[in-house]
């Protein structure tokens, strides 16, 4: 391999260029190793309690605001009078009533009333009357004579105004009466309407 000869001017830039290439790595080591830098917190405030010559100062600035009023000691006895306590204590409950403050005591007198303030519940009640149930009307037939077959059975003469008829047992008059039996002396019908059984007698001439 030839070498290459650089003239003096340029080992002097050569140099140069070294020195600061290793200035700036140093310097790009030294940032990365320490890491951002922040800066330091502010110290917290302290309290410190008063002290009493503190308080005392306080109180006599807050006093000279404005002075209390002193009252006379004139009438005034602060001493203990132990009988007048004693006999407070000794006073017996006399009224005229129950004493409630004694289970022996007789129960107190409640008077009665002398009427009752609610209605009188001994009256009976109403009684209920159910209304009457209306009786059928009697049957407009007139029976004036019957006939006799052969076999014995009957057949009735009947009449209704100036209608005629000839009923034998289980025939119905006039759309609504029915021949239940037929003798001599009378004959039953049956009023379909009502479904009420009447017995006609035997009418003369």
């Amino acid at each position: 391999m030839a070498a290459i000869k650089l003239g003096t001017e340029n080992k002097r830039n050569v140099i140069l260029a070294v020195v600061l290439l290793a200035v700036v790595a140093y310097m790009a080591l030294s940032q990365l190793l320490s890491g951002p830098s922040r800066p330091p917190a502010a110290p917290a405030p302290q309290t410190t309690a008063p002290t009493p010559r503190q308080r005392t100062r306080t109180t006599t600035s807050i006093s000279t605001v404005g002075e209390a009023h002193k009252l006379p000691s004139i009438g005034l006895d602060p001493t203990l009078h132990l009988e007048r306590l004693a006999a407070s204590e000794s006073i017996v409950y006399e009224g005229t009533g129950r004493n409630i403050f004694s289970m022996d005591s007789t129960p107190m007198r409640i008077e009665q009333a002398l009427a009752s303030a609610r209605p009188s519940q001994q009256k009976s009640a109403p009684v209920y009357t159910p209304p009457p149930v209306p009786r059928p009307p009697s049957i407009p037939l007139h029976y004036f004579g019957y006939s006799v077959a052969k076999d014995g059975t009957r057949r009735a003469f009947l009449l209704k105004g100036e209608d005629i008829f000839d009923a034998g047992v289980g025939e119905i008059v006039d759309h609504r009466f029915k021949i239940v039996s037929i003798a001599p002396t009378g004959v039953q019908v049956t009023d379909l309407g009502y479904n009420s059984t009447q017995t006609l007698p035997l009418e003369s001439n």
